[in-house]
């Protein structure tokens, strides 16, 4: 192998941290990428990774080696996308990072238009809850839920402000009844998202009063998807995104709880590498994203959950009480 190819599977080695997916990816054969990860430490005089029969981990020397490789291989793109800026169809690989309910509810559409109409891209989607490094991992672009970037090589595009939901099924709230004030969900089951802020305090306004209550999780997870089929069986009160549950709750399948009262809504935003020149590919996926977004107006429509036209919350009077 060339070593840009070897530059290429290393770090897609480091990347995912196994082998056998890193061959999956490339369309490689495991041991094909075995002998290059092989030749490879051989020609540096140096052991890159460190594996075991369960794992796969960097040495020091591969997490620098991975580091100084994915500059190099971006620079590469670069120069290709250089050439790719003067014809009219953009080229390479696209790197996408996003979290799977974002992905399975509206990123994926995306990615199916924006393949139609260039088709010459080829979409690296990397699913993921967790805020990975953007430069370190090599991502042309990701979608967060957090109003800043704490890395300066790192630019923001606001997409959309969404708020936080308190949600649980009808058959929950028959049972345990519905909860009158925020202090009333300390004794309540509830369904909490670890990877969020302060995930097991919440801090409710109404009309310039503020609560802050410490909840106990039933349940605690680092998916929305699993907390939403969770809140569905009817095992608690779960707080999510609006975009998450809000077909749900449209459905009548969950009930706002605490409705009244809001939490700090959060900021969805796209970040993407601060460079001169962006890559045509990065420039024209961000266009088609802050497009559907515009054009479904999605901000308008998660911000619509007090309506009671599309969502009718269940009073206290309805439900017995716990």
């Amino acid at each position: 192998m060339d070593r840009f190819t070897e530059l290429e599977v290393f770090t897609k080695i480091a990347d995912e941290a196994s082998l056998t997916r890193a061959a999956e990816i490339l369309g490689l054969s495991v041991s094909g990428v075995s002998r290059c990860l092989t030749s490879l430490e051989a020609r540096l005089g140096v052991r890159l990774v460190q594996r075991t029969t369960r794992q796969l981990s960097l040495t020091a020397e591969g997490e620098r080696f991975a580091h100084n490789a994915r500059d190099i291989l971006m620079s590469l793109q670069t120069a290709e996308d250089s050439v790719s800026l003067v014809s009219a169809e953009p080229l390479g690989t696209l790197r996408v990072g996003a979290s799977l309910s974002f992905t399975l509810l509206h990123l994926l559409p995306v990615i199916q238009m924006f393949k139609q109409d260039h088709p010459r891209v080829r979409v690296d989607l990397q699913v993921s809850n967790r805020y990975y490094d953007i430069i370190e991992n090599g991502l042309d672009l990701a979608i967060r839920t957090r109003r800043m970037e704490m890395d300066s090589s790192v630019t923001i595009r606001k997409l959309a402000e969404l708020p936080r939901l308190l949600a649980a099924s009808p058959d929950y709230l028959a049972r345990f009844g519905v909860p009158r004030c925020p202090e009333d969900l300390e004794r309540h089951a509830m369904l909490l998202y670890t990877l969020s802020d302060d995930w097991d305090h919440l801090t409710f306004a109404r009309n310039g009063e503020t609560k802050r209550v410490t909840v106990s999780a039933e349940v605690t997870c680092n998916d929305g998807q699993v907390l939403l089929k969770s809140a569905l069986n009817g095992m608690g009160i779960l707080v999510q995104p609006a975009y998450i549950i809000k077909d749900d709750l449209i459905a009548g399948r969950l009930v706002p709880v605490l409705a009244e009262w809001t939490l700090q809504p959060l900021i969805m935003n796209v970040a993407f590498p601060t460079r001169t020149h962006l890559p045509a590919r990065t420039r024209l996926f961000i266009d088609a994203l802050v497009r559907y977004f515009r054009e479904h107006d999605l901000e308008r429509v998660w911000n619509e959950q007090s309506s009671p036209v599309t969502v009718m919350p269940l009073m206290a009077d309805d439900l017995p009480n716990p």
